[in-house]
């Protein structure tokens, strides 16, 4: 047990997990939030439903942070997963794995995160501090406690975790970036990540709202494939966005900052040209005087069509026993290769997370201790630290948050 007296910054995931487990090793806690509700990020996760984590293990979480992994090991090793998922089942929340290990509430409702996590705070009796935290309170190298509403808050060790920048509306403002570098860390250069992708061609808005499911999406940068993966992904007014896209955006995002990109859907993975030739011969033959469009309706959503008849290279009212083996194969070429031009990312506004900030190099991994600044600790979305979609982004941000409380409810005052 500790009385070493310790301030959260942020009341998001982190900033109320950190609290939570520094307030259970004794320590007294203040929690700093300037909106009146705590988690509002959490409300919008996993599209209301709260994706928590991924049902995997520790290495599993590491396969899909794309960089600076390494540095994760020790704080996603001692809180993993598992560990995550008992904590929010002893806090009355039953989970449920769904679809490639994502964890949800069973009830689909983030609320009921954020809930548990607000009541369990109440128990435990961390000191809840309405306001924005202004700057850090430093004295011979070490921090002693945050300016809050231009009133000192003294401190044994100070926790920052703000969040990034995305989704300013919830309060990511970018604060936490502010204070790391008012006390001598490098913020590396901030971008929004797991974010939707704008494109350059006509026919794309034409097929907004229309979804596509168990397709495989490719990125070239000229002939180099730089992104691949099969599963969902939907078109919109301004180009495309769903979890294959979000993810990506997490490959590529540097990419699009210097240059567009080519773009392939494999509209039917599950055949290959001969086999999509050969269904498609079927077809001619069950309707020799129909015409093509009428044929080629079979194989797309009726949003899609119009545009594969347009770019096929296909006559619409041809009449199919006139088609060519020629036109057939640039027909499926379309359709195994659908084509467009990625141009750039969405904004913060849109973005689940901010990929960049505190430098790892700066923070002890096994505590997330500042090097710079004794008393410091980052957790959250607040470091150079991003994941893919599916749950990891929080469970990066629960591991790093457990490390830091434990190690700032020991900090020497």
């Amino acid at each position: 047990m500790t009385n070493t007296p310790v301030v959260v910054i942020g009341g998001g995931a982190a900033g109320m997990m950190a609290a939570l487990a520094a307030r259970q090793t004794g320590a007294q806690v203040t929690l700093v939030e300037p909106n009146e509700k705590l988690g509002r990020k959490l409300y919008i996760t996993g599209k209301g439903r709260c994706n928590l984590t991924n049902n995997t293990t520790p290495q599993g979480v590491l396969d899909h942070v794309p960089r600076n992994g390494r540095f994760l090991y020790s704080a996603v090793t001692r809180f993993p997963p598992a560990a995550v998922m008992a904590y929010f089942e002893e806090l009355g929340v039953p989970l449920k794995t769904e679809r490639g290990g994502r964890v949800f509430p069973c009830s689909d409702r983030a609320a009921d995160i954020i809930d548990a996590l607000f009541f369990a705070l109440k128990r435990q009796g961390v000191a809840l501090l309405r306001g924005r935290a202004e700057h850090l309170l430093l004295e011979n190298g070490r921090a002693v406690g945050v300016m809050v509403g231009g009133e000192p808050v003294p401190a044994g060790a100070v926790v920052i975790a703000t969040g990034g920048l995305s989704y300013p509306a919830t309060g990511s403002t970018g604060d936490g970036y502010r204070m790391a570098k008012e006390s001598g860390h490098t913020v590396t250069d901030l971008q929004p990540s797991l974010v939707p992708m704008v494109t350059a061609e006509e026919y794309i808005p034409r097929l907004q709202g229309l979804s596509l499911k168990n397709v495989t999406l490719s990125l070239y940068d000229g002939k180099k494939c730089v992104y691949e993966d099969f599963g969902e992904m939907m078109f919109t007014h301004f180009g495309i966005t769903g979890p294959l896209v979000l993810s990506a955006s997490a490959k590529v995002g540097k990419l699009l900052k210097k240059k567009y990109l080519t773009a392939r859907i494999d509209l039917k993975p599950a055949l290959t040209a001969e086999q999509l030739d050969a269904r498609l011969l079927r077809e001619f033959e069950e309707g020799k005087n129909k015409q093509f469009k009428n044929v080629a309706g079979s194989l797309f959503p009726a949003k899609l069509l119009p545009v594969m008849l347009d770019l096929g290279g296909i006559a619409p009212g041809k009449k199919v026993h006139e088609i060519t083996r020629e036109e057939r194969a640039g027909f499926i070429e379309k359709t195994k290769a659908f084509p467009f031009t990625v141009t750039g990312l969405r904004g913060f506004q849109e973005a689940i997370i901010t990929k960049g900030g505190v430098q790892v190099k700066e923070v002890d991994p096994k505590t997330m201790e500042s090097k710079k600044t004794k008393g410091l600790y980052f957790a959250g979305e607040v470091l150079d630290l991003d994941a893919l979609t599916g749950g990891y982004n929080l469970q990066i941000a629960w591991s790093t948050a457990h490390a830091a409380a434990m190690a700032a409810a020991e900090a020497e005052r």
